[in-house]
């Protein structure tokens, strides 16, 4: 089986070194890169299974990074990524958040919750990938049709209205969550739930800075999209009406 391959982007050589020493003891791959510049030029042509970013760098920023490889389309646009940051505010974790990211750690952080936490969502990733050689009648009937909603869990693929949506691990997993039962209420945690496991731990408001970032894709489709609900100091709810 091959090793994943994780990016590290910082440039804060002594972090690059220590983070990559613990993550090749745990088996992965590491590639570094010590500004968004040159990391935007690797990862754009060979992205990597995830990708670790700082946030606030000189020049490119890990936010302009990440939002650069979204917009290019193609593998890198869904590369699952953490972002690393200096502040532990609100305002810093939802922008990261906005901007596509799957999970976010401030500094300083323990490199075992780190690893922990990218293990998880490798494990999603990967179970989210996972296809059959072939498309089979039990493939066929795992997709999920809600309306204008496609899903396909094997392919990680959405579409609406036949368009397609590209949506991180984390966000086709609360999606998926939430259309398989409509108009079913999901509270914060039920969500959380499901796309945060292996016990790591985040602020339940997370959740709604995916669900923006969703509708948010999902308008750029089409601009009348309504169909995830919030029912406010309750939760979400899909509507396939």
């Amino acid at each position: 089986m091959t090793a994943p391959v994780i990016a590290l982007v910082d440039d804060d050589r002594n972090i690059l070194t220590s983070v990559s020493i613990a993550l090749q003891a745990e088996g992965f791959v590491t590639r570094l890169y010590p500004d968004g510049t040159s990391a935007l030029k690797a990862l754009g042509d060979n992205p990597a299974d995830l990708g670790v970013f700082d946030i606030k760098m000189p020049g490119m920023d890990g936010l302009a990074l990440l939002s650069a490889l979204r917009a290019g389309g193609g593998a890198a646009a869904a590369m699952p990524v953490i972002f690393l940051t200096s502040k532990d505010e609100e305002q810093d974790e939802a922008h990261g958040l906005a901007a596509g990211a799957d999970d976010y750690i401030a500094k300083p952080f323990s490199q075992r919750l780190l690893i922990a936490r990218i293990r998880a969502i490798l494990r999603r990733a990967d179970m989210a990938r996972a296809t059959a050689p072939a498309v089979s009648d039990e493939v066929a009937a795992a997709i999920i049709e809600r309306g204008r909603l496609s899903l396909d869990p094997a392919r990680h693929q959405v579409l609406w209205s036949g368009r397609p949506v590209t949506l991180t691990v984390t966000e086709f997993l609360i999606l998926e969550t939430l259309a398989q039962r409509p108009g079913v209420v999901k509270n914060r945690n039920q969500l959380l739930d499901v796309a945060y496991q292996e016990d790591v731990f985040v602020d339940d408001r997370t959740i709604d800075s995916h669900i923006k970032r969703i509708r948010r894709k999902f308008r750029a489709a089409d601009p009348q999209f309504d169909a995830i609900e919030t029912l406010y100091g309750v939760g979400y709810r899909f509507s396939d009406g």
